[in-house]
């Protein structure tokens, strides 16, 4: 069996970077490795043994077309309400809370935010099967 151990993404400014995943997810550097042409930092936390990739590309200047192929990233957080407004005292800006149901019944409750980069991040109440 294979084990998803982490998701990469292209940034433009690494500092920008893991300011907001520390931020909005406490993602911390875990590993960075300078090359020549370009860095490679895995965050992560304590809580989760999936890590984010950012590679930083030496030299790009504009920012990455994210075409129409990405989706998004989820995460799962124990009181969504508490962690979408803490992000908007933070000044992250998630959008609105929402909830999804599926033959009538709940589904999840999720909110959106963005990186720096425009990435789509998930957050998902952690129940039923987004744990």
């Amino acid at each position: 069996m294979a084990k998803v151990i982490h998701t990469m993404i292209r940034v433009l400014d690494e500092a920008r970077s893991i300011e907001f995943y520390d931020k909005a997810f406490g993602l911390q550097i875990a590993d960075r490795f300078d090359f020549d042409g370009f860095t490679l930092i895995y965050l992560s936390n304590p809580e989760a043994t999936h890590e984010v990739e950012l590679t930083v590309n030496k030299g790009q200047s504009e920012p990455y077309d994210l075409g129409n192929g990405y989706g998004h990233v989820a995460v799962s957080v124990e009181d969504l309400a508490a962690e979408h407004e803490r992000m908007k005292a933070a000044g992250l800006s998630p959008k609105d809370i929402k909830e999804i149901s599926h033959d009538g019944r709940p589904l999840g409750r999720f909110f959106f935010i963005e990186d720096p980069d425009g990435y789509k991040i998930e957050v998902l109440q952690r129940r039923g099967r987004f744990q």
